[in-house]
């Protein structure tokens, strides 16, 4: 290599190593807000970008706006001055290192959404310049990288894997995960170059204490895809499973917790209501959607799509069947919701399935509320806007609803309290021991 390619490679280390210039995050959600905090608290100055003035705003006032992130830790990263939050992208220009954490979801053809990486990439294009590093962690499809960044990268004039690096690291995130953190969570990193890959391992190793290297930018996308198709499939079995133990009287909790006793072999998944989060409802369709572009119908993930999909409308079916064996109709029927977000103690509501059984109980006629200790207002997302309201629980509350649906099953809900004061309760989670008036969904 000539003294010129040499020479970003050293100032890259250098910097780096040195904390001499700005890291950039675009996109501050689940994904862009930790890892920013975790730069900034690893003695990284870091420009936080996203174009939502709300949360710009509430970063200054050093407020959260993620229930399990501290309003404490922004405070204290915006008082030493290692995070600066911002709409401008103009930023970038200071910037050693620019991170992109900008949604990836799908349209309503199941179909892969680049929208926001091609719209951040507009953005940033005028403030990229030579020896920085671009790092995507969006989730996507096996080579979106080379496909849609690299083609971009290169018609600015700059030569990837000498003076420009360009990686792939699928963030890893598990919101109200108390046991892994964003620096403890093994990091799968890869280059479109060995030049890249490094870099990237560079700039990450300073504050992910394990990262793991692959071959490829395509070979770590497929891996973040892997993850999640792994817990999707599984998830769709144990959901198939509940649908079949129901007819047979059989209690799938039970047989979940007597197989885990096997020390081998064997993993458990939990069924529910459907999935929810960014992930696993949508990754899984990315790689099917790619497949196709090779001849291949990807029959296995597809079918536990289906199956993972459908689970909103059995439990439907069995609110339905409980009140009408009372006498009810789901019409005019005052149904409380216990949960709003696709899993427990987070106030995520990405894709959550709640949203859509409410949006399927209110078009049958029925009267919902519903109460989330994380989720007080029910704000309005993509596919969404409900206005329904949360109340709060107590004896005679629950007594005044004909059903209490439990979707998501928060260890802050006062189960006894809700089991001796119900009329009926339809259980999606497996909270309850089955009895008369507790029906498993």
């Amino acid at each position: 290599m000539n003294l010129e390619k040499q020479k970003f490679i050293d100032n890259f280390r250098n910097n780096v190593r040195n904390r001499e210039k700005n890291i950039a995050i675009i996109g501050l959600g689940y994904v862009g807000l930790p890892l920013a905090l975790t730069f900034s608290e690893s003695n990284f100055s870091v420009i936080g970008i996203d174009i939502d003035q709300k949360k710009i705003s509430k970063l200054k006032n050093k407020e959260s706006y993620l229930k399990h992130i501290s309003s404490n830790r922004i405070k204290n990263a915006i008082n030493s001055k290692k995070l600066i939050p911002t709409s401008d992208f103009s930023f970038i220009e200071s910037c050693i290192g620019v991170i992109l954490c900008v949604p990836t979801p799908l349209n309503k053809n199941r179909e892969p959404d680049l929208r926001y990486i091609e719209k951040t990439l507009a953005s940033i294009k005028s403030f990229l310049k030579k020896g920085q590093l671009l790092s995507l962690e969006s989730t996507t499809y096996p080579g979106t990288t080379e496909e849609i960044l690299m083609s971009q990268i290169k018609n600015l004039g700059f030569n990837i894997g000498e003076d420009f690096f360009l990686v792939y690291s699928p963030e890893r995130e598990d919101p109200g995960n108390k046991k892994y953190t964003t620096a403890s969570i093994p990091k799968v990193i890869g280059g479109i170059t060995t030049n890249c890959r490094d870099m990237g391992i560079e700039l990450y190793s300073k504050v992910i204490k394990t990262l793991v290297p692959v071959s490829s930018t395509r070979a770590a996308e497929t891996t973040k895809l892997l993850e999640n198709i792994h817990r999707a499939v599984n998830i769709g079995l144990v959901n198939e499973l509940k649908i079949l133990s129901d007819k047979m009287g059989i209690d799938l909790y039970e047989v979940i917790d007597a197989a885990s006793t096997k020390p081998f072999g064997f993993t458990a998944y939990y069924p529910g209501p459907g999935l929810g989060g960014h992930c696993i409802p949508i990754d899984p369709f990315y790689l099917t959607w790619k497949a196709r572009e090779y001849g291949m119908n990807t029959k296995f993930i597809e079918l536990a799509g289906e199956i993972n999909a459908s689970m909103p409308k059995y439990v439907l079916e069995k609110i339905f069947n409980a009140l009408n064996e009372r006498s009810k109709s789901i019409k005019n029927s005052k149904i409380l919701v216990l949960g709003l977000s696709y899993k427990k103690n987070i106030d995520d509501i990405r894709e959550s399935p709640s949203l859509e059984i409410i949006d399927l109980l209110l078009k049958k006629g029925a009267i919902v509320k519903y109460n989330d200790p994380f989720i007080p207002k029910m704000p309005k997302v993509r596919m969404y806007n409900l206005q329904i309201d949360s109340i709060e629980i107590n004896k005679n509350i629950l007594n005044s609803f004909d059903c209490v649906l439990l979707l998501t099953d928060h260890d802050i809900f006062p189960y006894e309290m809700i089991r001796k004061n119900s009329r009926l309760i339809i259980d999606t989670r497996g909270r309850f021991k089955s009895s008369e008036n507790i029906i498993k969904a």
